[in-house]
C-alpha cells in the first residue's frame, strides 16, 4: 500500500502560516519575476482566476477583489517542505519525494500496527497541520497511480481529506468518475486519441485488455499503467536521501541527469559586470545541487535570452557549452568555465532579459569517464574539504553568505534581481526574516 501526502495550494499555505489572518481570504502567488499566477487560494480560484494567468492581465480584478497578492519565495517553500517530510517520515518506513508539496509513504505492512488504514492517514494529514501548519489530502491505495487517484478524490470531496481505495470495487468506482486524462501517466496526446476512441473514464482505460495499452500506450509504458489501474504496483520506488544534518534531499541522485539554474532579469542587462555576476551566482547554486548529490558535471551550458518578443526573426535564446577535462562539483571551476562560455556568447551592446547555468554530463566520484589516452590528476582533498565547510557556513549562517567574488561582494539585492515587489520575509531560514510579535 502507498499513500499519498499533497499539500493543498502549497505556495499560499506557506504564507497563511505566517499570516494567519489570510485564512478564508483569496490568495494568490507570482512566479518568477512577478510574471504569472502559479498559486491560488480556493477562494481565489472561485473568483475565476486562472492558473498562469498573466499579472498584469489580472491585476485590476485581483485589487477589485481584494486579494492578497505575493512574491514566489522559494526559500521560505522549500524549507517548509523540508518541515514536512520530517513529519511524514516517522509515519512511514520509507519516504519518496515527488516534488516540493508531494511525498509517497511506503505502507507495506502498515495494516499490522495500524489496522484502520483510514484514520492512521488522518492521523498523519493531523500531525503535518498541527507541527507544521500545512493543510494536506492523503490518498491511500495498493499502487501509486491509484494512490493519486485518491489524493485527487480527497482534494476535491468535503470531509476528512483521506480517501482509501483498498478494495477492487473501491477503486473501481473511483476510476468511474475520473476523466481519463486525470489518470497519471495518461498525458495530453494520449488523452487526445483516447477521448477521440471514445475511452473518456478511468474506467473505461482499465477496462481494456492489457495487450491493447501496450500495443496503443507506449509499449511498456502502457502496460505497467494497465496494471498499476488494476492495483499491481510496477512503478519504481526511489526513497528520499537524507543528508549529514538530517536534511531530506529529492529522490536518488543516480536519476539526475542535470543541474541548472535560470532567472529572468528584473530589466534588462547590457552591462558586462552584471551579466558575469549574474551567471556566476547561477554557476554556484547548480554547483550546490550537485554536491547535495555527490555528483560532478563535465559539461557546463552557459544560456542567454533576448527579448522574445522582439520583431528581430532570430532566435531569442542563445548557448555556449564548455566541457571540462574531469568531471567536477568545484564551485571555482564551474565558475571559471560559465564565465569562459559567457565571454563567448556575449554580444557587445545586446540587451539580455534572462540567463541561465545548466550542468550536465553528471558522473558519480571515482567514474571519470576519459579518452584512450587521457589522465587526469586525482580531485585535491583540500578543494572537497573547502567546498563542504562553504556549504556547511551556508546552511548554518544563510545562502550565499560565503561566495566567490565573481558572484558579487554586496550584500544588497543586485541590479539583475527580478521583480518581487511582494515577496514576503524568510521567517524560517534568515535571521532577518524571524517572525516578529507585538
Amino acid at each position: 500500500m502507498y499513500a499519498l501526502v499533497d499539500c493543498n495550494n502549497f505556495y499560499v499555505s506557506c504564507e497563511r502560516v505566517f499570516a494567519p489572518r489570510l485564512e478564508g481570504r483569496p490568495v494568490v502567488v507570482l512566479s518568477n519575476n512577478d510574471g504569472c499566477l502559479i498559486s491560488r487560494s480556493d477562494e481565489a480560484k472561485a473568483l475565476g482566476f486562472a492558473m498562469g494567468e498573466p499579472f498584469h492581465l489580472a491585476r485590476p480584478l485581483l485589487a477589485q477583489h481584494g486579494v492578497q497578492v505575493f512574491s514566489s519565495n522559494y526559500g521560505l517553500y522549500g524549507d517548509m517542505s523540508r518541515r514536512v517530510v520530517q513529519v511524514l517520515s516517522g509515519f512511514a518506513a520509507g519516504v519518496e519525494v515527488y516534488s516540493i508539496d508531494e511525498a509517497f509513504l511506503d505502507f507495506g505492512g502498515m495494516h499490522l500496527l495500524a489496522p484502520d488504514l483510514l484514520a492512521y492517514g488522518a492521523k498523519v494529514k493531523a500531525r503535518v497541520r498541527r507541527q507544521t501548519g500545512i493543510p494536506t489530502c492523503v490518498g491511500i491505495a495498493p499502487t501509486k497511480t491509484l494512490a493519486k487517484l485518491a489524493n485527487r478524490l480527497a482534494r476535491r470531496q468535503c470531509g476528512s481529506g483521506v480517501v482509501l481505495l483498498d478494495t477492487a470495487a473501491r477503486w473501481q468506482a473511483a476510476l468511474a468518475q475520473a476523466p481519463v486524462e486525470s489518470i497519471w501517466g495518461v498525458g495530453r496526446r494520449y488523452a487526445r486519441k483516447l477521448q477521440e476512441m471514445n475511452i473518456t473514464t478511468g474506467a473505461a482505460l482499465a477496462a481494456l485488455p492489457e495487450a491493447w495499452l501496450r500495443r496503443h500506450l507506449g509499449g511498456v509504458v502502457g502496460q505497467r499503467l494497465w496494471r498499476e489501474l488494476h492495483g499491481q504496483p510496477c512503478l519504481d520506488w526511489n526513497p528520499a536521501e537524507w543528508d549529514d544534518d538530517g536534511e531530506p534531499l529529492p529522490a536518488s541522485g543516480a536519476a539526475r541527469h542535470s543541474a541548472t539554474c535560470t532567472r529572468s532579469f528584473g530589466r534588462p542587462q547590457h552591462e558586462p559586470a552584471a551579466l558575469a555576476e549574474a551567471v556566476a551566482t547561477f554557476a554556484a547554486k547548480a554547483a550546490e545541487k550537485l554536491r547535495r548529490h555527490g555528483l560532478g558535471a563535465h559539461l557546463v551550458t552557459v544560456i542567454l535570452g533576448t527579448d522574445k518578443y522582439a520583431a528581430t526573426g532570430g532566435p531569442s535564446t542563445h548557448t555556449a557549452v564548455v566541457s571540462l577535462p574531469a568531471a567536477t562539483a568545484d564551485t571555482a571551476c564551474l565558475t571559471q568555465a560559465a564565465l569562459q562560455g559567457l565571454a563567448r556568447l556575449r554580444q557587445p551592446g545586446m540587451a539580455y532579459h534572462r540567463a541561465g547555468v545548466l550542468l550536465s554530463g553528471l558522473e558519480r566520484p571515482g567514474a571519470v569517464q576519459l579518452g584512450l589516452f587521457e589522465t587526469v590528476a586525482a580531485p585535491a582533498p583540500q578543494r572537497e574539504q573547502l567546498m563542504a565547510t562553504l556549504d556547511q557556513l551556508n546552511r548554518r549562517f544563510g545562502k550565499t553568505v560565503v561566495r566567490l567574488a565573481a558572484a558579487g561582494a554586496s550584500r544588497q539585492s543586485p541590479t539583475w534581481a527580478g521583480r518581487a515587489a511582494h515577496r514576503s520575509p524568510l521567517y524560517t531560514t534568515s535571521w532577518e526574516g524571524l517572525w516578529q510579535l507585538r
